[in-house]
């Protein structure tokens, strides 16, 4: 708070004591007060009233500053509202008055808060219930379609199991850190499930797999892994070049301070001004736009997966050639499980 600030919005009680000590002067001089006495008198009024006003201002100040230093420390984590947990209240009415305000508001939110995360908490409990019930007759279809041997009904039943996953990923994404394991992971164990699991559709497809270095061993979550392959795979699927034969590449590198892990494919390529975008939440893009049915989530829950587990991931693609998506897993450091 500045004093400029202070004295302008003081500015009409200072007028109100300048008019009633003209007034008071009036009144002396009409009784023939002498001019030392009513300039002593005046003085003294004045000098009072500036120490005065200086008081007021210095403990207003430091109430106001430091609730402002409060809020701006917890505006980083967006939790301004608990700023009343953090300033003492001053020894002034207005300042314990809006201490007070601001700590019924607090407890107001603090109430919301805790309400919706009940209900959040709630709505994932019965989506992963849901998720549970529906993979019951979904295992049971795709073992009734490959007795009688239909192709066709197993991949798209394969497409729908893939659905249901994504929606369990999605409700624990928010709370990944109560569902996944930090331990040593091969990759090409990881990547062989996720190739087993597609195979019937990499099979007919004609996809040539590479697979380069998967030797290595990460410290990560195997099953949080092997989602995310298989989203990659699913995305090489999808957006597989009608001129050429597919290829999907998988390659790992040991470097002093990670482990890289690329994924390459030479499908359709994503155009230079969507790839700044295609990990943000139902980005869709121009070839999402394309009859693909692209809901925008699976390059968004790779990313964010990855953020939980310490993990770090880009894309780099070349429209029309290839797409390459590369996951770095740090060595010898803590992660920032957060």
């Amino acid at each position: 708070m500045r004093l400029t600030d202070y004295i302008k919005n003081r500015a009409a009680c200072y007028a109100i004591w300048a008019f009633a000590l003209a007034l008071a002067l009036l009144f002396l001089y009409v009784f023939n007060v002498s001019w030392h006495a009513m300039a002593i008198a005046s003085a003294l009024l004045v000098v009072g009233s500036v120490v005065s006003e200086l008081v007021e201002y210095i403990r207003r100040k430091a109430f106001y500053d430091g609730l402002y230093e409060a809020i701006d420390g917890l505006q980083v984590h967006s939790q301004a509202y608990l700023a009343s947990e953090m300033v003492e209240p001053p020894d002034f009415l207005e300042g314990q008055v809006l201490c007070d305000v601001m700590r019924m508001a607090s407890s107001s939110m603090n109430a919301r808060v805790a309400r919706h995360r009940r209900e959040s908490q709630d709505f994932r409990e019965f989506i992963e219930l849901w998720v549970h019930e529906v993979k019951l007759p979904l295992a049971s279809l795709q073992l009734m379609s490959h007795n009688d041997g239909n192709a066709r009904y197993a991949q798209q039943l394969a497409r729908i199991d893939d659905m249901v996953q994504n929606v369990l990923y999605y409700a624990r994404s928010e709370s990944a850190e109560k569902d996944y394991v930090i331990r040593e992971t091969s990759l090409a164990r990881a990547f062989s499930n996720v190739a087993l699991k597609n195979r019937d559709e990499l099979l007919e497809r004609g996809v040539q797999l590479r697979t380069e270095g998967l030797d290595a061993t990460v410290m990560t979550d195997g099953k949080w892994l092997e989602y995310m392959l298989g989203q990659l795979v699913a995305y090489s699927l999808k957006y597989a070049a009608p001129d050429r034969p597919p290829q999907i590449r998988v390659a790992a590198e040991e470097q002093d301070d990670r482990t890289v892990l690329r994924f390459w494919d030479n499908g359709i390529g994503i155009p230079v001004s969507d790839l700044p975008h295609v990990f943000e939440k139902s980005f869709t893009g121009e070839n999402g736009r394309i009859g693909k049915n692209s809901t925008g989530m699976g390059l968004y829950l790779i990313r964010k997966l990855c953020r939980r587990l310490g993990h770090e991931v880009v894309a780099a693609s070349v429209q029309g050639e290839w797409t390459e998506v590369i996951i770095s897993f740090g060595k010898n450091a803590l992660l920032d499980l957060v």
